[in-house]
């Protein structure tokens, strides 16, 4: 574990001949060339290497209840410190997160290092934790799978300090993440967007239902607490039959004792000209997901997205001297050459875009 910032090589890469990489920590399995980063934009082909740009920076901290993962059996009445850095390998149209979870301008930085981004080792994010006496760790706000390295880290001393670490996913995540991630993570909380292709599509154009559901599934497999949720929004997945098919996915696949959270829709980006959820189509939903057999079923209200909107800055969590906490994260590994990382829009420039 490095004792300051520096670009940590990704756990899960295929290096190939020509000097590409290939990452499998999510199903995109972006093949990069050098100086390319992945759709996520938090990992980087360094001379046909993988490295993670992200490990160890901190966009967000919050201590709350499990409850708002939603999370309801699984230690219900803990609390946990949530946790969040940048980038995110979907693109939902309905984000409220934006800044965090697709971390552009904040992963650009970090790519020319000029990041002044908070960076929290992992021991030092252990011990903020227990400073906080909460129960667990929750890696949301972004897609976790774009720090596993990290994530795991983290998760390890976490274990041995007696807390309990929830993972907040898409689950557009590969096997390989999700067998890495399993000896380490006690809880999955995951979305179920809708069971059209064309919903996942649009939101990931390589992704599809399938793949989705199989991650699910896998993750249960490896015994990991899964609880899944879907978000009801008016005129994108609000068909009461799609969403009755989503509780028989889950009763067929996840068992009758899975829990469920149907969740409402608020106005965001470029889906701010939708209205609200009603609540009558969320509460229908519950009754056709019971129906069916599903036990635990919630109707939420008030509950969206695990967004971190209203929280306090970083420093106001970590008792770490404030020079360093603003520090710029330049790589301490002398990896990466005096060219510095290059990003995407600069290939042309550096003569790396072939056209």
């Amino acid at each position: 574990m490095p004792e300051n910032y520096q670009l940590v090589e990704t756990l899960l890469q295929q290096p190939l001949d020509n000097g590409d990489v290939v990452c499998n920590l999510c199903l995109w399995r972006c093949r990069l060339r050098h100086g390319q980063r992945g759709f996520c934009q938090a990992h980087v082909n360094r001379n046909g290497v993988l490295y993670n740009l992200s490990y160890g920076i901190v966009s967000a901290i919050e201590v709350e209840s499990i409850r708002n993962k939603p999370v309801y059996h699984y230690r219900p009445d803990s609390r946990v410190m949530s946790i969040g850095s940048y980038g995110c390998n979907f693109r939902c149209k309905g984000c409220h997160n934006l800044e965090i979870s697709w971390g552009v301008e904040a992963l650009d930085k970090l790519a020319r290092g000029q990041s002044t981004d908070a960076w929290v080792t992992p021991e030092q994010m252990v011990e903020t934790a227990l400073k906080h006496e909460v129960d667990g760790i929750a890696f949301t706000y972004s897609e976790p799978a774009v720090w596993l390295e990290y994530v795991l880290d983290v998760s390890k001393l976490a274990h041995e300090a007696g807390l309990f670490t929830v993972y907040v996913s898409n689950s557009f995540v590969t096997d390989e993440a999700l067998e890495l991630m399993a000896p380490h993570i006690d809880v999955l909380c995951s979305d179920i967007k809708s069971l059209s292709a064309e919903f996942y599509h649009e939101i990931c154009p390589v992704g599809t239902v399938e793949q989705v559901l199989g991650s699910i599934k896998k993750a249960a497999e490896l015994g990991i607490h899964v609880e899944t949720r879907t978000n009801v929004i008016p005129t994108k997945n609000d068909d009461l039959d799609e969403l009755k098919h989503i509780a028989e996915w889950i009763y067929g696949n996840l068992g009758a004792d899975s829990p469920w959270h149907v969740t409402k829709f608020f106005p965001a980006y470029k889906l701010s000209h939708l209205p609200p959820t009603d609540n009558a189509i969320i509460d229908q939903t519950a009754a056709a997901a019971r129906a069916v057999g599903l036990q635990h079923v919630y109707a939420h209200t008030d509950i969206s997205c695990d967004c971190a909107t209203e929280n306090q800055p970083i420093s106001a969590w970590l008792e770490l001297n404030a020079d360093a906490l603003n520090a710029v994260n330049t790589c301490a590994a002398s990896c990466c050459g005096d060219e510095g990382i290059l990003v995407k829009k600069f290939e042309r420039q550096a003569g790396l875009l072939v056209e």
